[in-house]
């Protein structure tokens, strides 16, 4: 079945967005108990940039790989 560039740029969108909450939650349950005290836009800086590098990296090698 193929998939419009459309509804592969949004799959994409939605799955990055929900890895970039899942950071964050992550970061402020984890971060304290490490004894890390940061502020909230250092929170949104490190998982925003982590979660970029993961939605520039992961959609290239699916359609790369992808038969025509």
């Amino acid at each position: 079945m193929n998939q419009s560039r459309s509804l592969f740029v949004f799959k994409a969108a939605v799955i990055g967005v929900l890895g970039w909450l899942v950071a964050l939650a992550t970061q402020a349950l984890i971060f304290p108990v490490l004894g890390m005290q940061v502020m909230i836009w250092q929170h949104l800086t490190v998982s925003g940039v982590v979660t970029a590098l993961f939605f520039l990296r992961r959609p290239a090698p699916r359609r790369s790989l992808r038969p025509n």
